[in-house]
């Protein structure tokens, strides 16, 4: 049985990271490009790097400012740590960024977004790129939904997961209760909303819950906000995905309390 060196030994170890489970249990995650390991490192964030030669040679200038550990890697090795198509032959192994809904609420924020057992991590990370282009204090993904840190949510936020608070909290009730306890007034994005969203107050600091792509909000949950918001929409589509109602929302929020 042949022997794993140390370097091929934390690839394999990186490349469990993969796994939504392996990553809960060790507090780290993978992240892959130069947009996102620059993020990171700004964040103070990465342990370890991997990178390719022909890498190494494209982001020289990251990779010379970096304190964590470089590891040269094969394209091989470079492939299984990617889980992309096209692997961009750098990959960092970070830590898992530590902020809890306590510490959120404890700066008194004026605008969270809060997506409810959000099932598609293009949405999600979409969802936090929203979040933090709009001035949003923290997203909170509540319920149980996708991982923020995997590979494809990283992605679609863009570097925003390292700028924005992002908070886990699978009591999606208790969640609502704390930001309400907060000060924050709960608002509920639903087809058949009582208020348009034009005529909604919105200067007063407002935690907005989207609800999953397939069936929104629960009506339980629902129920719990201070208003139920519907988007007005001139032509024959019946709803909006959770990313385009967000953007609307938070936008309308963030000009609002401007």
């Amino acid at each position: 049985m042949p022997v794993l060196t140390e370097r091929s030994a934390r690839v394999v170890a990186a490349v469990k990271l993969h796994r939504q489970i392996t990553r809960r249990r060790s507090q780290l995650f993978l992240v892959e490009g130069a947009n996102l390991v620059e993020a990171a490192s700004r964040r103070g964030l990465v342990r370890e790097i991997f990178v390719t030669e022909a890498a190494e040679q494209r982001y020289a200038a990251l990779l010379a400012g970096q304190a964590a550990t470089v590891h040269p890697v094969t394209e091989r090795a470079a492939k299984a740590l990617s889980d992309t198509v096209t692997p961009a032959g750098l990959t960092a192994v970070c830590e898992l960024p530590s902020t809890g809904l306590e510490e959120v609420l404890a700066g008194a924020p004026r605008l969270v977004a809060v997506g409810v057992e959000i099932g598609e991590p293009g949405n999600a990370g979409t969802l936090i790129r929203i979040a933090d282009a709009m001035g949003a204090a923290a997203v909170i993904f509540a319920g149980h939904g996708v991982d923020p840190y995997n590979g494809k949510c990283l992605r679609a936020s863009a570097g925003s997961v390292f700028s924005v608070p992002v908070v886990v909290a699978p009591d999606a009730g208790a969640a609502v209760a704390a930001l309400h306890a907060a000060g924050l007034q709960i608002l509920a994005t639903t087809v058949d909303g009582e208020v348009s969203l034009d005529d909604a107050e919105l200067a007063t600091p407002t935690a907005w819950l989207f609800g999953a792509e397939a069936h929104g909000l629960s009506a339980e949950l629902a129920a719990r906000a201070d208003t139920r918001v519907t988007i007005p929409m001139a032509g024959e589509a019946q709803s909006l995905n959770v990313a385009a109602a967000a953007a609307i929302c938070l936008y309308q929020s963030s000009r609002a309390q401007a």
